[in-house]
């Protein structure tokens, strides 16, 4: 019974993890001097939006259009498209749309990351402050690029826009997954920013500054390259910062189907990264103690719905097997929920419906259970396993 005990303890810990960095960037915060406002460059920063398209056809071109009619210098932005793998209409629909398209056929290195680092080899990105990748699946708010540039020159480091749900509205899982990105991109990632701490890459609507590719290049290539991204610029003491005024909308899955694969993905590709850029993290001469505790928990702890999962598993075998310390144990882990049940109830208030948003989370214990059989089926993809796309589906449908 000491190892249940021991694995619990261990389990409470790393799950407490959030906890704590959140609670030492609050004391950093309120000891520290107001943050000082970026200086904005009197020209608009020089942007080159990136898209990774593999089959695409059915929402590149809204994707696209999103792109060229951004309020913002045409002579300071340019759209260009990777169509990667293709057997379909995305490119042709692309340059209609009004992008430049980039085709690549390499079936034998096949993948967004690969995608990018190939288009990032064939395009002038000297000619740019910064890289932005879109995913093909998103809009983004008319005003996107005008909001990046509010953080001064973008050349020297990465910025994280606010992937938000352009159908928060379809399902439950949607409106959930609605609340929950308020919580992280409203309120987690700009309290990180304000105690001075990376915020982590989301893969969708990610800003890498010129200077920063120059020096670093791209060189993530996991079924997580967000991840992996945000793993190898903190480790390197590269500064990323968020952007909650910068929205980027993409279709978030309707149903727990749709979904499975993604959250497979989600998973094993955190695990590969913290087993692989962990270590190296918290050797690390360029940053402090304070970053490498948030990137680590970061990489180790789990989203929400496992989150609530896992200490409900944990509870569950307190009880059954009475370890010892077993309700100390139980209650170390409940109290990792007190974080992100914080952050739910304020993106919550934000809700245009909080009512509806509310009633949406009868479904959150039934997800969490699913979350777990997910995660377990995770563990065959961990390592350089083959990406598999989400399926999509038209704006509205069933």
């Amino acid at each position: 019974m000491i190892a249940v005990s021991v694995l619990l303890g261990l389990i409470a810990i790393v799950l407490l993890l959030p906890s704590a960095s959140d609670l030492l960037s609050v004391v950093k915060i309120a000891l520290g001097r107001r943050p000082t406002r970026p200086h904005v460059p009197e020209a608009p920063p020089r942007l080159l939006f990136l898209v990774p398209a593999h089959n695409e056809e059915l929402l590149i071109e809204s994707c696209v259009r999103s792109l060229v009619r951004l309020r913002y210098p045409t002579t300071r932005a340019s759209v260009v498209v990777i169509a990667d793998n293709c057997s379909d209409r995305t490119a042709p629909l692309a340059r209609a749309a009004g992008a430049r398209c980039l085709e690549r056929h390499d079936q034998s290195l096949p993948g967004k990351p690969r995608a990018i680092a190939w288009a990032l080899e064939q395009l002038p990105v000297h000619g740019y402050d910064a890289v932005v990748i879109v995913d093909a699946d998103t809009v983004v708010d008319p005003d996107f690029a005008d909001q990046l540039a509010t953080c001064g020159p973008l050349a020297s480091k990465a910025v994280q826009a606010f992937f938000d749900l352009s159908n928060p509205d379809e399902s439950p899982l949607t409106r959930m997954a609605a609340v929950l990105a308020t919580a992280t991109h409203r309120f987690a990632y700009p309290l990180k920013q304000r105690a001075g701490l990376n915020v982590p890459l989301v893969g969708n609507g990610m800003c890498l500054g010129t200077r920063v590719l120059a020096e670093h290049g791209w060189d993530a290539f996991s079924i997580c390259e967000d991840w992996e991204m945000y793993a190898l610029l903190s480790e390197r003491g590269v500064p990323i910062e968020c952007v909650p005024t910068a929205h980027v909308y993409a279709q978030e899955a309707q149903s727990l189907r749709q979904s499975s694969t993604q959250r497979q993905r989600w998973t094993a590709g955190k695990l590969t990264v913290l087993a692989r850029l962990g270590p190296r993290l918290l050797l690390s001469r360029r940053i402090g103690t304070r970053q490498k505790l948030d990137a680590m928990a970061e990489l180790a702890v789990p989203g929400p719905a496992l989150h609530l999962g896992i200490v409900l598993v944990a509870a569950v075998t307190a009880v059954a097997l009475h370890p010892p310390g077993a309700l100390a144990l139980v209650a170390a882990s409940a109290a990792s929920l007190l974080r992100p049940v914080v952050y739910t109830i304020a993106a919550l208030a934000l809700q245009p419906d909080p009512a509806q948003a509310v009633r949406a989370f009868a479904f959150l214990p039934l997800y969490a259970v699913w979350r777990l059989g997910a995660a377990a089926r995770a563990l065959r993809m961990v390592g350089d396993k083959p990406w598999v796309r989400t399926e999509r589906h038209q704006q509205g449908g069933a």
